[in-house]
């Protein structure tokens, strides 16, 4: 199981003009990062792009980019599930994923996370936010990524530089988990 969300991140003045986008959505100038994580939250793919690239467009171009990966993967194997937040249309990513790779969809299928609703948060006596079932594994990741402090913003001048910099916490998070067993 995959999951995947983005995350939109403010850029500082050392940023180029060529990574700067306006989210509208979360107010934000600057950069979005699409992580994808397994069911321990380490990274499978991370991508970033321009603030105003949707959620659907950043899916998209992450899974166009690691797209030998789901080609290798041999079709007698289950289904990757790929769980995502309500923020994401299925429907668009399935058409646009076939057109890349025909046979995408036997390798991969999409799931939408479940979202509580305000009865059944009621019943379990809570209120307001309410994590999700397997979503706070990628909520974790981003916590993660921001203890690194060259990640609370965006201090990259390119967007390939603000993927490898999430790559290199992330190898950085895994080398202290091993030091740790040893």
């Amino acid at each position: 199981m995959l999951i995947i969300d983005s995350q939109a991140v403010k850029n500082t003045c050392n940023a180029s003009v060529k990574s700067k986008g306006f989210c509208f959505y979360k107010a934000t100038n600057g950069i979005k990062r699409h992580l994808a994580v397994d069911t321990l939250g380490f990274p499978f793919f991370t991508h970033c792009t321009l603030a105003f690239v949707s959620d659907d467009a950043g899916l998209l171009g992450m899974l166009t980019l690691n797209i030998d990966y789901f080609k290798s993967k041999p079709v007698n194997l289950p289904k990757i599930t790929i769980l995502l937040d309500h923020g994401y249309h299925i429907d668009y990513l399935i058409k646009a994923l076939e057109k890349v790779y025909p046979q995408m969809m036997t390798k991969i299928r999409f799931e939408l996370s479940p979202k509580p609703s305000k009865l059944e948060k009621a019943a379990q006596g809570k209120s307001g936010f309410v994590p999700a079932v397997a979503r706070w594994v990628i909520e974790r990741s981003n916590s993660w990524m921001e203890r690194c402090k060259s990640l609370v913003k965006n201090f990259e001048r390119t967007l390939s530089h603000a993927t490898t910099k999430i790559n290199l916490c992330f190898v950085r998070l895994m080398l202290k988990r091993l030091a740790a067993l040893s």
